[in-house]
Formats: C-alpha cells, sequence, structure tokens
C-alpha cells in the first residue's frame, strides 16, 4: 500500500461530508478521536468541541482518528495527519483528545508515537505540542493518562474548552500549566494538588448537536441532537447517576428540535436518559411526522408503552433495544436499577404489537454478589421473552468505576466469567442470541479503570509489545497485579 492509497481514503470521507468547518487561526489545534473514523465522528462530544474550538476568535480545528491500519502507516512512515488540511499532529501547538474510555488509551499511544510525539510528557520538550484529553475518562479516572499529557479538562467542555484557549496564545508551556493547574475543572499532572470537581456547562449552551453528518459514521447519515444531559436515576454502578452529576437536565423540546437543519433525514436523540425527558412523545412525534427516522440512544424499559414505541416504528425502528442490567431482579434491585420482570414482558409485547422485528437487552454479569443461581433466572426469564418476540442478549462484564458507589467491588475472575456465559449460552439452547463481550478485555479495562500512573505505564508497555492479551497480562504483572 503506498501513501497515496493512505491518503486516498481520507479525502474520500471528506467529500462526504456535509459541514465542514475550514477557517484560518492565530493557534491551531489538532483535535484527535483515538478510535477510528467511523467511531469518532458518531461522538457527539468529539463533534461539539470541534464546532466550539472553531467558534472561539483565532482558533482553528482540524480533526484527526486513528488510522483504520497503524500498522500500514508505520510501514509507510506516513504521520498521522489532519483530515481538513491534512498536516501532520507533530506540525500543531495543541495536540487535543477526546477519549471516552479506557481502551482507547493506546489510540492516543499509537497516534503520538507515529506521529513523531515523544510518548510520556517528561519527555517532551517546550518544542513539541501541548498534549490534552477530556472526554468521558477524565470524569472516571483521570489519573491513568497523566503520564502522557499535559493537561486534562475534566467534565462538560463547552465552557471549559473556551477558558482554555483564552490563556493558551503566546503563553509558554510551563506558565500555561502553573496557571491552569489551579483553575477549576482542569487537571495538570504534576501542578495541581488534587484531582478538581468535573466542570458542568452553563445549560443555556444546551443541546449538543452534530456539526458534520457523513454516512461514513456509525451512526450513517444521522444528525446527533441532545434530548437532555445527565441522568435523574441512581443506578451504583454508573458515572452518569444523579447524585454525582446533578441530576437529569432536559432540553426544551422545542429548543431541540430548533437545532435540526432541514436537510437532516435522519435524528438521533442522545443523552443518558432520553426517555425520561418529559416530552419525549411530543418530541419523537415532531420529528418522525416531518417525515424523518428517527433513532433515541437510551430506552428504559420502565418508561417504554403502546404510544412511544408506535411512533418509533413509524420512525423506522425495527429492534427495540433497551437494557436489563441485571440477571436477575434480585441484582437489578441491589444495584439499583428500575428494570423488572413485568417491564420487559410488556416491552416484547411492544416489539410484537408494533410489528417490530426483535427485542435486544443489554445485560451485565459479574456483578457483586452474583450466583448461578442469578444465571439460572437471567435463563429462566430470557426463554419467556423469547416466545413472546425474538430476543438478543448483549452481554458484557460488569466493570467497576471510579466515582460511583460501586467503584471499589472487585472484578470477578476471567475464569468464572466464562464460565458463567457458557452456562448462560447452554441454558438458552440457541433460542436466544446470545453475543457476550470478552471478560479478559473487560479485565484489562477494569485495571485501567481502577489503576492510577503506573496502569498507564503498564499500558505503555503492553501497547509496545504488541497490545495482546498476554502482553497486558504480562505489563499488568510487571506492575504488580496479577489476573483474577
Amino acid at each position: 500500500m503506498s501513501a497515496w492509497e493512505l491518503l486516498q481514503p481520507v479525502r474520500d470521507r471528506v467529500r462526504d461530508e456535509v459541514g465542514v468547518l475550514r477557517k484560518a487561526g492565530r493557534v491551531s489545534v489538532a483535535l484527535c478521536h483515538p478510535s477510528p473514523y467511523a467511531v469518532g465522528m458518531s461522538s457527539l462530544g468529539f463533534q461539539t468541541l470541534y464546532r466550539e474550538m472553531n467558534l472561539h476568535p483565532g482558533v482553528s480545528a482540524e480533526r484527526a482518528f486513528l488510522p483504520d491500519s497503524p500498522e500500514e502507516y508505520r510501514r509507510r512512515r506516513v504521520p498521522v495527519f489532519t483530515y481538513e488540511n491534512e498536516t501532520p499532529l507533530g506540525d500543531f501547538p495543541v495536540v487535543a483528545f477526546s477519549i471516552a474510555w479506557e481502551l482507547e488509551l493506546p489510540g492516543l499511544l499509537e497516534m503520538l508515537d507515529s506521529s513523531g510525539i515523544p510518548l510520556r510528557r517528561e519527555d517532551r520538550s517546550g518544542a513539541h505540542p501541548l498534549i490534552v484529553a477530556g472526554g468521558p475518562l477524565s470524569v472516571s479516572n483521570p489519573v491513568v493518562l497523566a503520564p502522557f499529557v499535559d493537561l486534562v479538562c475534566l467534565g462538560e467542555g463547552e465552557d471549559l474548552v473556551h477558558t482554555f484557549l483564552e490563556q493558551a496564545p503566546g503563553t509558554p508551556k510551563a506558565d500555561l500549566l502553573g496557571r491552569l493547574g489551579r483553575v477549576p475543572g482542569f487537571y495538570v499532572p504534576g501542578v495541581s494538588p488534587g484531582i478538581p470537581a468535573p466542570a458542568r456547562a452553563d445549560d443555556a449552551r444546551l443541546p449538543a448537536c452534530s456539526q458534520i453528518v457523513t454516512r461514513r459514521a456509525v451512526w450513517a447519515s444521522m444528525f446527533l441532537v441532545e434530548a437532555g444531559r445527565g441522568c435523574s436515576r441512581g443506578c451504583a454502578y454508573c458515572v452518569m447517576r444523579r447524585s454525582e452529576r446533578g441530576g437529569l437536565r432536559p432540553v426544551p423540546a422545542d429548543r431541540v428540535l430548533g437545532r435540526i437543519p432541514g436537510s437532516a433525514t435522519r435524528v438521533g436523540l442522545v443523552g443518558a436518559a432520553v426517555t425520561d425527558h418529559p416530552d419525549i412523545i411530543p418530541l419523537a412525534r415532531a420529528i418522525v411526522a416531518s417525515g424523518r427516522r428517527i433513532g433515541v440512544s437510551s430506552l428504559r424499559a420502565d418508561r417504554l408503552d403502546e404510544e412511544l414505541v408506535g411512533i418509533l416504528s413509524e420512525g423506522g425502528y425495527r429492534t427495540l433495544t433497551t437494557a436489563s442490567d441485571g440477571l436477575s431482579e434480585r441484582l437489578r434491585a441491589a444495584v439499583g436499577r428500575q428494570t423488572t420482570e413485568q417491564h420487559l414482558i410488556r416491552a416484547a409485547g411492544l416489539v410484537r404489537s408494533c410489528r417490530m422485528q426483535r427485542l435486544k437487552l443489554y445485560q451485565m454479569i459479574g456483578l457483586p454478589g452474583e450466583t448461578g443461581e442469578d444465571v439460572d433466572e437471567c435463563i429462566r426469564f430470557s426463554l419467556e421473552l423469547s416466545k413472546i418476540c425474538p430476543l438478543s442478549l448483549s452481554v458484557a462484564p460488569f466493570v467497576p468505576k471510579r466515582n460511583t458507589p460501586l467503584g471499589g467491588a472487585p472484578f470477578e475472575p476471567v475464569a468464572s466469567l466464562e464460565s458463567k456465559l457458557a452456562r448462560l449460552r447452554s441454558g438458552l439452547r440457541q433460542k436466544v442470541d446470545v453475543r457476550p463481550s470478552s471478560p479478559r478485555w473487560a479485565w484489562v479495562e477494569y485495571m485501567l479503570a481502577q489503576g492510577d500512573e503506573a496502569a498507564g505505564l503498564a499500558a505503555m508497555r503492553a501497547w509496545r509489545a504488541g497490545g495482546r492479551y498476554a502482553d497486558w497480562k504480562k505489563a499488568f504483572r510487571a506492575a504488580g497485579a496479577d489476573p483474577p
């Protein structure tokens, strides 16, 4: 594969985009997503930062993504470059990453290293770009990023990014970091006295919405708009729970609708608890009545009824997706999940009555106190649901996150999780479509979610060794931790 063959797919993607911003500025920022393009362009936070940076006077922002084939970039000695002007990351004074979760950390390392930027902040000089990170990982565990980034922006970025950009132009790196290290919402490794509280954007800035629409995103050709921010619920495993982030902040329906451009043919309503919006039915009805297809990011089973599901079906829904997040009624109650068997039975009935094709449930396995009896209850109930409508289970191991009530819970041993998954698949006898996530990679996620700077350095060693699961085990063992 030639260098031209690496460049051409990027140009093809840009040609397909609607809403690209091009601007000359005194300060230029490379805004990076450490996952491939299709994932990054489906991130509402990433798109919002892109727009906010370009709105700031004298600042231009360009996008970069983890290459689809990083090994080809290395083999051809092609650095990661931006989509707008095809500029290498190393040529920017500021390189900013929006990081959603722990397993994107290797993508950050890959993008820095292939761009000739030293990975560790202590190995970089004033001649190197300032490396900034933000995104959801900044809320749960920013410390794991500390060996690699100069600055972490914690929490909601709409206001925080402008505070940063007001300080950055013309300020020597050391002076800038010394100043921001004492500003609320910013964490500067080695400078900040502690981890500050995450920032909260002014409600007047809501809703976030797409800047660029493309058919090449995971949510193909879909305009994303926020129906509300935060969550009113208290699930003990979630970093968005009400007591941590201030509860649900619904955006008025007319403001949400006002952000949708006339050209949008597909609209995705985004948020941690979209169906808790007080006007979700008139909001969804207005979108569908305008002739658009609709998507909703978080359907809560206890909020589903004939009217809402009927609107979704009319708007193109074929699979009704919601979450159980607990193998049994007992476990769901223990973690504060307000989902009962009756809610899920009603959801299955709505799939059938509204002529949808399938019910899909997100499920967690490995919650504290879980037993084989809970697995058997899940088998029994899933078979009951499958008699009402076709059923899929997307099963992920429970990964405790910091800053949640279950943040200190242990991770269930990998062998035990694999045994439970085998028991689940066997019990469902191919009558239910079971799609499990890997317990091994969930353990890696756990080690990074709970780790400190040493865990970040272990990630660097694992990535350098090839990034296989065996490499992660070896790296964490060297840091004093054994896989469960």
